[in-house]
């Protein structure tokens, strides 16, 4: 489909450290099944661990990715809100919501967290591409899964001292599942994904975020930085009130997850550029609605206005979704292949 060999460290990893690459340079979070699928030359009759990440080291490659993602481990939470579903309330029924439920909340035994397919997929892997390990989750994410939104806002009044327990026996398990990612040899950066907040507001306040969330976000960064590599936050939903704290605190590379409605990534690359790298940010709306040609010209707008200071890859604003039509998909990806510095 596409003609181009993976090239990491000039390209993915230039933009993390905020440099020019050496080309259009694309970035996603992760694709659907669909255009896994679609893209991956070998199609396995098995499904395990290994030959799912073998399915998306080749759909990205074959797009012109240099690196795959994939997670590390056999990692996560148990919980009514912590389960995939076409649609979810953040105000399920909590599984913890005093003492009692949080000592008897079966919480995860990172000794038993297998992280062996990070080398075992070395073989796979395209000379010049890396991994990319996400989490299942965030740890703001994880603890609303498991104590429900308006059930954490009051507990937050009711018994600040257990909120922090919570905050902490998730966080510390975030922290070691990322130690051990970024010291595999076949991991070139990884992202801590974990959503805020809403369109115009974060979930919690800001004081209360840096008060239980963000000391496990520095951690989390710290952690992979001690292995050099990179750290990128993902993170849905508005950020003006935290955008110092993400960048002068906890220390981000870079920032994924722009929407037109909060605030358009041209706008966001203008905010923050030479501070931390804008990676993404083609609205999914303007994705799933817009022409190809419409497209195609956004994208190709965004690499232009990017040429000369860098720190930008191109993709869409959270991930590519099944309801993206194919061409609108292959337009951004075309864009970066046309594209040169």
């Amino acid at each position: 489909m596409f003609q181009r060999t993976p090239d990491f460290e000039h390209n993915m990893l230039k933009i993390l450290r905020g440099e020019r690459p050496e080309r259009g340079t694309l970035f996603e979070l992760f694709l659907s099944e669909k255009y896994l699928r679609l893209l991956a030359k070998t199609k396995f009759s098995e499904n395990t661990v290994l030959t799912r990440m073998r399915t998306a080291i080749e759909a990205m490659a074959t797009a012109g990715y240099d690196y795959a993602t994939c997670h590390a481990a056999n990692f996560g939470f148990k919980g009514p809100g912590a389960q995939k579903k076409e649609t979810m309330s953040l105000n399920h029924p909590p599984c913890i919501y005093d003492w009692e439920s949080f000592e008897a909340y079966p919480w995860p035994d990172m000794s038993a967290c297998d992280y062996s397919r990070l080398e075992e997929i070395s073989p796979f892997l395209p000379e010049g591409m890396k991994l990319m390990v996400m989490g299942p989750g965030g740890v703001l994410e994880t603890v609303i899964s498991i104590v429900g939104y308006e059930n954490l806002c009051f507990l937050l009044q009711d018994d600040p001292e257990l909120t922090k327990e919570i905050f902490d026996s998730v966080g510390s398990r975030f922290v070691e599942y990322y130690d051990n990612a970024a010291s595999a040899d076949t991991v070139g950066f990884v992202s801590s994904n974990d959503d805020w907040g809403f369109n115009t507001q974060t979930f919690l306040s800001p004081e209360d975020m840096r008060r239980y969330l963000f000391p496990w976000h520095k951690k989390i960064v710290e952690t992979v930085h001690k292995h050099n590599k990179p750290c990128l936050l993902h993170s849905c939903g508005y950020y003006d009130e935290v955008i110092e704290d993400i960048i002068n605190d906890m220390h981000y590379d870079a920032r994924h997850s722009y929407e037109d409605n909060i605030t358009p990534v041209e706008q966001a690359y203008e905010d923050l550029n030479g501070r931390i790298a804008v990676l993404g940010g083609i609205d999914i709306h303007y994705l799933a609605t817009k022409t190809p040609q419409e497209i195609y010209d956004r994208c190709s707008s965004m690499l232009e206005r990017s040429r000369q200071r860098g720190g930008y890859a191109l993709g869409s604003g959270n991930s590519i979704a099944d309801f993206i039509p194919t061409e609108n998909y292959l337009a951004m990806i075309r864009a970066a292949h046309d594209f040169n510095p």
